[in-house]
């Protein structure tokens, strides 16, 4: 038996992970009435099979290795690896024990309705929701949006379509970070930074790792120098690489047995294969078709998060859904904006719309959470020169730059870049590279958006002894610059006082 329930709010959201949730608290905190629609669970990737629980999974690794660095700290150690049954009880807590009802209630307090399901645009402004209630059968809901709907239904794993892969059962992201036992002989397979987070993982709780690249390099996008550091890194943790290859031949006898996989002419054994070969955007079956959009494909946006090509201005999409960047932190931010723009039009502020518009083109940060740290934010050398953007850069390697970093632990190793625009004197992309580098990021960040010139961040005083000081080198580099500069200035333009 199927019942249609129809109901009036004035925004739906499609998708209850971090932007989804973003925007609804938002909205209804401005008085607006909201409803929510999730098939999973209320939080999405990034809390349940993500960001929290793999850098919870990564944090003792950290503190383990930090320890094994500092004298007077590796003398009182006497295990190899972490203990592992304590890991995976603080990772259950972090993620909830997979339990959603704590979020959905927080939610519907703050005045959201919650709809556990999937929902799918039927037409302008009109959302069908179905779902399956244990009691009740099969109900469909037909929601009406007053002012806006907003698509944040995020992305899925990638299996690639090798001969007995998906027969195997492969880890993903899912998999790794709910993972209760760690294998013995792991196979990683990906270059991005979602693969040397995994490897980081396995490898510092003691599986043996093999990792196969597609490309010639890991990391894409980023700097050389860090990808090399990664690499190295992993390496010297135990990791196998394979540059320039991949599966052809997957074969899993026995299920949750060992598994034997072959490539690049070779045949190894494993116990679990470890995917992270890229995401697929969770828009194949989202009706995008009813309002003429493509389905299965990202939903363009302009800088209002309005989707392209979708008359009226009232289709919403954030983060992952847009393409603009895959990033958890992104998506939150693009979910209150999107909130604010959708409660600005509804009270008629058009005029603060420009205002509203995202900026976070050119100004993205990531942290890469491997040992030691990679902070990437906005462009690196070689896609600012690909823009042509003429550029300077500079760089400094750790601790011979900042000597007091060897406080921090025995073989500090650490490595930056900066990338100037020589036009404006404005920062355009920064890379840190070493331990608790993620602590610089936000400083980046802050410049880039807000357009700094580099005369006057050099002004910006790290107190000592802290990590922020890797910034010191660097912008002594351009103070000597304006040094030399006043050096060459003709003399005929100085006056005797």
């Amino acid at each position: 038996m199927v019942d249609m329930i129809r109901q009036e709010f004035d925004v739906v959201v499609i998708g209850g992970g971090v932007g989804g949730v973003a925007a609804a608290r938002k909205l209804a905190a401005a008085g607006l009435t909201v409803a929510i629609i999730e098939d999973r669970l209320v939080g999405g990737e990034c809390h349940y099979f993500g960001c929290n629980p793999s850098k919870t999974l990564i944090r003792p690794i950290e503190v383990f290795n930090l320890a094994r660095a500092v004298p007077g700290v590796r003398e009182t150690i006497g295990k190899e690896i972490v203990y592992t049954p304590r890991v995976f009880d603080k990772r259950d807590a972090i993620i909830e024990y997979l339990s959603d009802h704590d979020r959905t209630t927080s939610l519907q307090q703050a005045g959201a309705a919650v709809f556990h399901g999937s929902g799918r645009l039927s037409g302008p402004r009109t959302v069908r929701v179905t779902h399956t209630d244990r009691h009740a059968g099969h109900t469909d809901s037909v929601l009406t949006a007053l002012h806006a709907v907003v698509l944040a239904t995020g992305t899925r794993p990638n299996i690639p379509a090798v001969p007995g892969l998906a027969q195997a059962r492969p880890w993903t992201n899912r998999d790794l970070t709910t993972m209760t036992h760690v294998p013995g002989r792991t196979l990683v397979v990906g270059g991005g930074p979602m693969s040397v987070e995994f490897s980081t993982i396995l490898a510092g709780l003691g599986s043996e790792v093999t990792h196969l690249v597609r490309g010639n390099s890991l990391l894409g996008g980023c700097e050389p120098e860090a990808r090399e550091m990664v690499t190295q890194s992993l390496r010297d943790n135990g990791v196998t690489f394979h540059f320039g290859t991949q599966l052809s031949g997957v074969a899993r006898p026995v299920p949750a047995g060992p598994v034997t996989v072959t490539f690049k002419n070779r045949t190894a054994e494993v116990d679990e294969i470890v995917l992270a070969a890229g995401r697929h955007t969770n828009t194949d079956d989202l009706g995008l078709d009813t309002v003429g959009l493509r389905s299965g494909e990202i939903v363009a946006v302009n800088d209002n998060l309005q989707a392209v090509g979708v008359p009226g201005g009232w289709l919403y999409a954030l983060g992952d859904t847009t393409g603009r960047a895959r990033l958890s932190h992104i998506s939150t931010y693009h979910g209150r904006l999107a909130a604010d723009i959708i409660v600005a039009r509804a009270a008629g502020h058009h005029h603060l719309l420009d205002e509203l518009s995202a900026r976070d083109a050119h100004s993205q940060a990531q942290v890469i959470f491997t040992d030691p740290q990679l902070v990437r934010v906005g462009r690196s050398e070689h896609q600012a020169r690909a823009e042509g953007l003429a550029v300077r850069t500079r760089t400094a390697h750790y601790p011979e730059a900042v000597t007091h970093f060897a406080l921090n632990r025995d073989e500090f190793v650490g490595w930056a870049k900066l990338v100037i625009d020589d036009e404006h004197n404005t920062l355009l992309g920064a890379t840190f590279v070493g331990p608790q580098f993620s602590e610089l990021v936000q400083a980046a960040t802050l410049a880039i958006v807000a357009k700094l010139p580099i005369s006057l961040l050099r002004h910006a005083v790290a107190p000592h002894p802290t990590i922020n000081q890797a910034w010191d080198p660097l912008l002594a580099q351009e103070t000597e610059l304006v040094q030399h500069l006043r050096t060459c200035e003709p003399t005929t333009h100085r006056v005797a006082l």
